[in-house]
């Protein structure tokens, strides 16, 4: 029983393996000669305003950036439905009515609770 996931397993370690070594690799044969300049953010030339740890965002962005991922999740499952929708019966459009109500329900809320407005 346990047989049939050694394949995964093996391919787990030799992907960990060699992601582990590259990274091994590169930090030891790279060269380790930081300066000031090489250190310093760039910023169009200028000096920076801020302190680059300490910048703060508009949370608006985090609510664009999770709609933008939330509905890139959708196209990602609506695209192969659309390819096989027809052998999955009505089972299959059942289920992918569901999923879409749950997502309009969601940006209905959204839009309601002002996520979408850039003030």
């Amino acid at each position: 029983m346990l047989g049939e996931w050694v394949p995964i397993a093996i391919l787990l370690g030799v992907a960990a393996a060699f992601s582990g070594g590259s990274l091994l690799v590169g930090h030891m044969v790279g060269p380790q000669r930081p300066n000031p300049s090489k250190l310093a953010a760039y910023e169009c030339g200028n000096e920076p305003l801020a302190e680059v740890s300490g910048a703060q965002f508009a949370v608006k962005f985090y609510l664009v950036a999770l709609s933008f991922l939330i509905f890139d999740v959708e196209v990602v499952f609506v695209f192969p439905w659309a390819v096989v929708f027809r052998q999955l019966g009505w089972f299959g459009v059942g289920a992918m009515a569901v999923f879409l109500a749950v997502l309009a329900i969601g940006l209905v809320y959204e839009y309601r609770a002002g996520g979408l407005e850039w003030d």
